[in-house]
């Protein structure tokens, strides 16, 4: 007979539940039972991987230690393991003890969710161990405590090896009949080589970098398209032809399109009948207008004016509010 022991803690010296599994191992040892055990803490870069040992276990022990609140996020991450990739006909064969420990509280809740969950999954829990220990030299020198777990151990061996018959679960019942079936079939081969590439590190990393490689492309994709629709020189073309003198008007506008970066800045350099218009970038202007490409070409297309674009929060302004009214005089297309 072979019991395997998962145990999720973080592996610190005085963990009373590493004492007591210690102890619960010599038991069996003792009964020939053949006692594997993992400690998720070190394989915590292969968890997904570690539902395939239940295969030749004939029962399995879940310990972990409650030191807030909870059975702690390795166990959590076993059992979400098994449940994506275990094979769920071993596992209805499985019994399972829990074994959980508190140096807080909590002991009770987290043998109780162990418990649950196994059920979920399908396996068979049987009687367990909880207990609230806050110093573990008591534990390890109460030969009534010993006593205790020596029982215990005895009581998951029996039950074990005479293959007691449990009771259904309501839990599992409510499992078969509401929850949503995966929409996978995958054969318990398949999920071994599933679970395999999901705990390769390499390979995963490898994938994250595949999928951005394509987001990369597909963003430079949208973004020649989005600058298809319109460009700074034809904007600049536009604001040319519309151009109306107004006279004592000396300034220089800066027009930046926040929302793409690959539009180059339009300056505008007014000098009473004169118009510069420039695509680039420069300092030195006497206004500078911030706003998205959408928002620019309705104003182009006369639908609204600077002034109300910026009363309305549409476009951002720095610079001489004067002279941003203005802009709605020198331009037609863009006046009400």
């Amino acid at each position: 007979m072979k019991i395997n022991i998962y145990y999720g803690g973080r592996g610190i010296i005085d963990d009373p539940t590493l004492s007591v599994i210690s102890q619960i191992t010599a038991v069996l040892q003792e009964l020939n039972v053949k006692v594997q055990q993992y400690n998720l803490y070190e394989q915590r870069n292969g968890i997904t991987a570690l539902p395939n040992t239940l295969k030749d276990a004939d029962g399995i022990i879940l310990a972990s230690t409650v030191e807030w609140f909870g059975v702690g996020g390795y166990m959590m991450q076993f059992l979400d393991a098994c449940w994506l990739y275990g094979d769920k006909e071993k596992i209805k064969q499985i019994y399972m003890a829990p074994v959980v420990m508190s140096t807080t509280h909590g002991e009770r809740e987290g043998m109780t969710n162990l418990a649950a969950a196994w059920e979920m999954l399908g396996g068979l829990p049987c009687e367990g161990i909880c207990g609230y220990i806050a110093d573990t030299t008591k534990l390890e020198n109460s030969s009534e405590y010993s006593k205790i777990i020596d029982k215990k151990a005895e009581n998951i061996y029996r039950t074990i090896s005479q293959k007691m018959p449990v009771f259904p679960a309501s839990n599992q019942a409510v499992i078969n009949k509401v929850a949503v079936a995966n929409s996978i079939d995958l054969t318990p081969q398949e999920s071994e080589q599933l679970s395999e590439y999901a705990s390769d590190d390499k390979y995963v990393r490898t994938q994250k970098e595949d999928l951005q490689e394509l987001a990369s492309i597909f963003r430079d994709k949208m973004g020649q398209e989005e600058s298809a629709a319109g460009s700074s020189d034809e904007y600049a073309k536009v604001l040319k032809k519309k151009f109306t003198p107004v006279a004592g008007v000396r300034a220089k506008y800066k027009i930046v399109f926040q929302d793409n970066s690959r539009l180059k800045p339009i300056v505008i350099d007014v000098d009473n009948s004169k118009c510069d218009l420039r695509c680039q970038d420069e300092d030195g202007c006497d206004v500078v207008i911030t706003a998205d490409q959408k928002v620019f070409e309705e104003i182009l297309d006369g639908h609204m004016t600077f002034q109300r674009a910026f009363m309305g929060g549409s476009v951002k302004m720095k610079g001489d509010f004067k002279l941003l009214r203005s802009m709605d005089q020198l331009f037609e297309l863009m006046s009400e």
